[in-house]
Parts: C-alpha cells; structure tokens; sequence
C-alpha cells in the first residue's frame, strides 16, 4: 500500500534531550567495554558500519568506549546544585523522581538482561565551588571548557567519599532551578566514550549523563513520565545514537525513547535491542539472499521468539521489520503492526541514521499524547499491506496474523 517514500520532517519547536559529546576515537578504554553483539556467521551481510568519521553510528557491534549494556551495570548517581541555584528540597526527592522507574524500565525493555543498579553514596546535595553561570552550560555546550570543570569539580566534592573505579557509568542530577525550565530550553546532555575525560581514581570519567529541569507531560506528574529523559541519556553511555533531527522527532517518532522520551510511554527499536546484547542470534534474522522467504515474527514487548528481520542493503545500510504491541513499554501503541524502517550507520547522531515508513501517510497519526510527533504513530503495517523500494527489487508483505498475535512475514528481492 506504501511505496518507498522520503519520510516528511516536521518542522515544530520540540524539548528534546541534548545530543552526545565528544566521543573515543580509541585509545584507553572506559570500563569493561560494551556489551558483545550476539550473532552468527549468516548475520554478517548484516553487520552494517559507518565511516571513522561518524561521531556515534547505528553500526554493530558497537565501537569500543562505551558502557556494557548487559549484566550488573552500577550507575554513580549524584545530586548536585550551586550557590546561586541551592537544591529545592531532600536531594533524594530528586532522586526518587528517576528511580526506581528507570531501573524498571530497562528491565522490562532488556527482557531482564540489564540489571542496572543506580547507587547514590552521597545522600544530600554535593554543592558546586563555582556558581551555575560561571560554567557556562547552555544547549549545545561542548564538553571544554565548562563541563570539563563541572567533572573535576564533582570528582573533587566526591572524594574520598566515591571510588569512581566502581561504577560503570555516572549519573550528575542537577538542582531543577538551575538553568531554564526544560519547557524552554532542554540542557540535558551525555558525554559518552570521552577517553579524554578528567581522571577520577585512576579512571577516567568517560560515560556521564547530565539531567536538567523537569520534563513534564502536561498533567504535573515527573515520576510517571519525565524519568525517562534519564533512560534516554543512558542510552548513549551505551553506544546509542539520537534519532531526532534538527526539526525533531519526525523521523522515527514516539517508535524510539532516543527519538522522543517525553508524553506516552515508548521502547527501544528492535535493532537497538539487538546492538545491546538483548536479543540472541537465534531471534535476528538476515534476509540478504535474492529470492522469496517467509519469517515469523512475534511482539517486540514479549520475551521469547523471533524479533528482528534485517534486510541489508549495502554495507552501511538496511531495512529492519519487527512487531510492535500494545504491551510492556510499548503500552500506549495505538495502530499496532509491523515497523518497517530504514537503518543507516553511515549517518551521524542527530542527523537522522534512522527513518520509519509511514503504511498511512498524511494521516495525522492515531495518538494524541502530549507533544508526540503524531504522523508516525500509525505507521505499522498490517496483514495484507506491503512495502516496496522497486529500485532495489526489494518487496515486504504482511502475510498474516495468527490467534496468539504472531505475524508473518513475506520478504523478496530480485
């Protein structure tokens, strides 16, 4: 029903989290190194890569310098404020409104392959020497000078309290009165893989999420909601790029929580599961041979079962399937179906490396939350739908649905 199509960018003023920093281009690396890409020798067509030049790529395995995303993963997690912006309130109130949603949710989305254990040693506010303004964080700051000093000031506050050697990734949940409301301006940001970092206990502190304001769904409520600014910002420290673009969300959507972590509830893309060592080889399958075959797929939500169909293109680039519900993180899905969308690790952070296809374009979308980009949200296809790039001789029908909500898939290419 939808040919292949470039995705419509919407241009609308959106808060969405701050992209990444600098990132390792080698050398020391941080920690254990990220998790090992479970796959096979028939997955290799599919092993898509950019450039040297991408700052954080789509591409697997994941480059070394970031954070494991499987097994315990310890996040440092500190409260901090300034002279001129004193913490409002216990600072363990500021911790409560991230966790334990965001432990909760990554549980749910790693099907319990991440046991990540945020652990906050200092109970109180860890104030600043500096004044806020005087380190001139603002959106788009890079990482020197202000943040370079923001991290040799916290390391120096820590100490000897904190031995950074024993966390994987660090947490900094900044006072909410410190900067603009996130409704204005959206400060928080991640420096991942920075091998350059400043030195804490002999490690450098290279994987560090920032979170900033409130981000607020329109109902007041940050616990329910607004956590998942943290998840996203976690999702660099472990090799993830950012899906919006410029313009915003409207080349993925609410599908991703690296593309939108505001308003209703969203999971990861299947693909991004796979990079993260959440899915086994036995549930990715590589549709790179000519002809016809025929794939089970069953709810991204669900543990268990065929998840992913990636269909490469060349060696940077594909097209990936899966099966999107109404269920566990996924729970305001309101056209479930099969996702259908294009991967291209040769595209940079930010710059839109991912595009989903829209089965109903125009549409004006079927969700209405609160400051989703709504075109998308109707995107899946469903039984009897097909997608078709014919430059390519590439076609993708839906086959079918069965009783317990498994569909089948039809992927052919000349």
């Amino acid at each position: 029903m939808a040919a292949l199509a470039t995705v419509t960018v919407l241009t609308l003023a959106v808060s969405t989290s701050a992209g990444t920093g600098p990132l390792a281009s080698g050398g020391t690396k941080a920690g254990p190194g990220p998790s090992p890409l479970s796959r096979s020798s028939a997955h290799r067509p599919c092993l898509i890569s950019g450039g040297p030049e991408i700052q954080m790529s789509e591409g697997v395995p994941t480059t070394a310098g970031y954070s494991r995303s499987t097994g315990t993963v310890r996040a440092l997690t500190l409260m901090i404020d300034f002279s001129d912006a004193p913490g409002e309130g216990k600072a363990l109130d500021r911790y409560a409104e991230f966790f334990p949603q965001t432990q909760k949710w990554f549980r749910t989305s790693s099907y319990g392959r991440l046991d990540y254990r945020p652990e906050t040693p200092l109970r109180d506010w860890l104030r600043m020497p500096k004044r806020f303004a005087d380190y001139g964080i603002e959106r788009g700051a890079p990482f020197d000078p202000g943040y370079r000093k923001l991290v040799e000031d916290i390391v120096t506050a820590a100490d000897p309290k904190v031995d950074f050697r024993s966390y994987d990734l660090l947490n900094v949940l900044v006072t909410p009165n410190a900067g603009p409301s996130a409704l204005d301006t959206v400060l928080s940001v991640t420096f991942a893989g920075n091998a350059e970092a400043p030195m804490a206990d002999g490690v450098p502190v290279a994987n560090a999420s920032f979170v900033y304001s409130r981000q607020d769904d329109g109902s007041g409520s940050y616990d329910k909601t607004g956590y998942r600014v943290l998840p996203h910002e976690n999702g660099h420290v472990f090799g993830l790029p950012d899906l919006y673009t410029q313009e915003g969300g409207g080349a993925v959507g609410h599908w991703d929580i690296m593309s939108e972590d505001w308003g209703a509830n969203n999971d990861l893309l299947g693909w991004h599961k796979w990079k993260l060592g959440w899915l086994e080889s036995s549930q990715v399958h590589c549709a790179s041979a000519p002809g016809t075959k025929e794939y089970t797929l069953t709810p991204l939500a669900r543990a268990g079962g065929d998840k992913l169909v990636f269909v490469p293109l060349d060696a940077r680039s594909g097209y990936a399937l899966e099966l999107r519900t109404r269920a566990g993180n996924d729970e305001t899905v309101c056209r479930p179906g099969v996702l259908i969308y294009k991967v291209d690790a040769h595209v940079d952070t930010g710059m839109g490396p991912v595009q989903v296809f829209d089965s109903r374009r125009d549409s004006g979308g079927c969700t209405r939350s609160p400051n989703v980009h709504a075109e998308l949200s109707d995107a899946t296809f469903r039984p009897g739908e097909t997608f078709k790039d014919p430059r390519r001789g590439i076609t993708i029908a839906v086959a079918g649905a069965d009783l317990k909500g498994d569909h089948k898939v039809r992927v052919t290419r000349r």
